[in-house]
């Protein structure tokens, strides 16, 4: 080191540490956890925390390429456990607790960390790592009006009775043309990804024009969403004709588009290459897109080998199906090599396409925080227009 060259920084003290140098007492252990926010954020570097008598406790956690379950350690002398882990700037990271007594463990929210995010099977804590922020325009604005949401039944030929959820825009005309959005999972996007809240938002500020939005769901999405003709079927030559009949629809492939996330981003990508040029435009967010590239067997189980034959097929043959489409993944799931593998096969195709990925995994709070630049991408409002 040179007479001039300053010596390197100390590494900041994390928070635990400070607690592990002092009087390890209950009234220490009662001081620290009241005076900290949990799991406690020290730029890249995030410590979960629990309190109480176990034998072990284990973060169960959704990033793959980890280890799926970590231990906390127990600070002698206490019932204080702690973890700290490395998490990138802007991650979020859905996880849960896992605290083994006699022998059982039981699965559970975190005690000390009032974030969660809500999905169809419960509700998992969240780690905010350093710079997220939950997105303003996801939460209920005073100055956006309020589109109008009905419960509508419609009867299908091919797959029976469906109800949809139909949403019209704030100063809904019928004497204007609406673009058509249709949602896969469409009453989860609904239930979990503030969509309603976020097209009142992105509609108020300009960002994207008034449309019409058909939420549709499948009670037998697993069979139906993988590349099913039937399904196929229904979306163009039943549903959308019927909506285009019932309302002020633009009618026409620009003025289509077809989305959905996980087995619902196939659905939309098969529904298309089965009925090219009918959507003009393709929403997939985290797409199942599995395939082989020897073979026809998959790692991923039986319910997987529809789609692997599909995407086999648009992997050797790929042409295009529509003019822009809007990809985003997680940078934490498992499905993100598929993700990244079909980017430049569509592009090859001559159509637009926009890629996003983002520190978050297979959950539908990364699906949430997508939705504005991908909607906004595909169907530019007046506001975006304007600098073009």
């Amino acid at each position: 080191m040179s007479p001039t060259q300053p010596p390197p920084a100390a590494p900041p003290v994390r928070a635990i540490d400070t607690f592990l140098a002092g009087p390890r007492t209950t009234e220490a252990v009662e001081a620290f956890v009241a005076s900290h926010k949990f799991p406690i954020v020290e730029g890249p570097s995030v410590t979960f925390v629990f309190r109480g008598e176990a034998e072990a406790i284990h973060l169960k956690h959704w990033v793959f390429g980890l280890p799926s379950s970590q231990n906390l350690t127990r600070v002698e002398g206490t019932d204080l456990w702690y973890l700290s882990l490395e998490i990138p700037a802007n991650s979020r990271i859905e996880y849960k607790l896992e605290v083994v007594r006699n022998g059982h463990g039981e699965w559970r929210q975190d005690p000390l960390n009032p974030h969660r995010a809500r999905d169809p099977f419960g509700a998992n804590s969240v780690a905010h790592g350093s710079g997220y922020r939950v997105p303003d325009w996801t939460h209920p604005d005073p100055e956006s009006a309020l589109g109008t949401m009905n419960e509508v039944s419609f009867e299908s030929k091919t797959l029976g009775r469906r109800n949809l959820v139909l949403y019209l825009p704030a100063r809904y005309r019928k004497s204007r043309r609406y673009p058509l959005l249709v949602v896969h999972d469409g009453h989860d996007y609904l239930r979990y990804a503030a969509t309603a809240t976020i097209l009142d938002n992105l509609i108020h500020r300009l960002e994207i024009p008034s449309m019409v939005v058909a939420f549709t769901s499948s009670s037998d999405r697993l069979r139906e969403y993988a590349n099913d003709e039937r399904h196929a079927a229904f979306i163009v030559e039943e549903l959308v004709p019927f909506l285009e009949r019932r309302f002020p629809l633009e009618a026409r492939p620009q003025g289509r588009c077809l989305m959905g996330a996980s087995f619902g981003a196939v659905a939309s990508l098969s529904t298309a290459w089965r009925h090219p040029g009918f959507f003009g435009r393709l929403l997939l967010q985290s797409g199942s897109f599995a395939f082989t590239d020897i073979g026809d067997r998959n790692h991923r189980g039986p319910v997987f080998d529809p789609v692997v034959n599909f995407m086999n097929q648009f992997r050797s043959r790929p042409r295009p199906v529509s003019d822009r489409i809007f990809v985003s993944c997680g940078t934490y799931e498992s499905l993100i090599y598929e993700n990244r593998s079909l980017v430049p096969i569509l592009t090859a195709t001559g159509m637009d396409i926009r890629y996003v990925e983002a520190p978050d995994g297979h959950n539908w709070e990364n699906w949430r925080d997508r939705l504005r630049e991908g909607l906004s991408w595909l169907f530019p409002g007046p506001l975006l227009l304007m600098y073009e």
